[in-house]
């Protein structure tokens, strides 16, 4: 498995900086966090890509994907969310990223098979267009659809290749959800899994890997045992905890973690 980290770890920190990070500390990959207050974001112009794509590729990182706020559930009309999964997707394409990340963000108010298919409505629509763009969209497994047995209910409404699942482990396990169940869930959709730590399920405030209570152990054996040959990637979650420590001094302990657990695996 190849390992990753997400720039949500290191917030507003420019690209020659984080693709330093990601070479000096041992990953293969970093995604991006796709929003205006970051250096990479749909708004950037086109020799801006160019200059990011070229980057990565110098140092020999790869950018993972692209982390966007899509919410495919939510209610309303789908012109302005397939508008910006599109112009997501543009960018991926220049960048060389092949994922996209975007959200359920379906309402309480309304009902479950409401929300799965006005998801599914836009994932597919949108499928088309990426298949073009020859990137993959991912519904992570977050807010109103956070274990697998929920993000399936979209999933196998939209029945296309390019729209797969990104496992967000800690969303998975806050939804009482155990990692073989939701691997036999999302297995024939899943593009990749982000993996974290914390202290519970009260206090999410992002730890080292393996200083708290998520399965990360189980979920990396589990994936070992099914031979799968996808991307772990860590996502410290310090944007919204500015008391975390940072992420720079955690990175090279963090891809240590990991590989110690390949190498159990094994």
């Amino acid at each position: 498995m190849k390992l990753a980290f997400s720039t949500l770890g290191v917030p507003g920190v420019p690209i020659p900086d984080v693709v330093r990070l990601a070479a000096t500390h041992g990953y293969h990959g970093v995604e991006l966090r796709a929003h205006p207050e970051e250096p990479v974001h749909p708004g950037i112009g086109a020799a801006e890509r160019v200059d990011v794509a070229a980057e990565f590729k110098g140092a020999g990182v790869e950018i993972l994907g692209l982390a966007g706020y899509a919410r495919v559930a939510a209610p309303g009309v789908d012109a302005p969310v397939l508008a910006e999964i599109r112009e997501l997707l543009d960018l991926a394409r220049d960048l060389g990223a092949p994922f996209v990340r975007v959200f359920p963000g379906g309402d309480p108010a309304q009902r479950p098979e409401e929300a799965d298919a006005t998801a599914a409505r836009r994932l597919g629509t949108a499928a088309e267009y990426a298949a073009d763009a020859g990137v993959r969209i991912l519904l992570e497994t977050h807010d109103s659809h956070r274990t697998g047995a929920a993000a399936i209910r979209i999933l196998g409404l939209v029945g296309h290749r390019q729209v797969g699942a990104l496992w967000d482990v800690m969303h998975t396990w806050l939804g009482g959800e155990q990692p073989s169940s939701t691997y036999a869930a999302l297995a024939p959709h899943l593009g990749y899994v982000q993996v974290k730590d914390i202290a519970s399920a009260e206090d999410t405030t992002p730890l080292p890997l393996g200083a708290g209570v998520l399965p990360l152990t189980e979920l990396v054996e589990l994936l070992s045992r099914e031979d799968w040959d996808g991307w772990l990637c860590w996502e410290y979650e310090k944007r919204w905890y500015e008391g975390a420590a940072p992420l720079p001094e955690l990175l090279s302990a963090g891809r240590d973690h990991l590989a110690r657990l390949l190498g159990e695996s094994a």
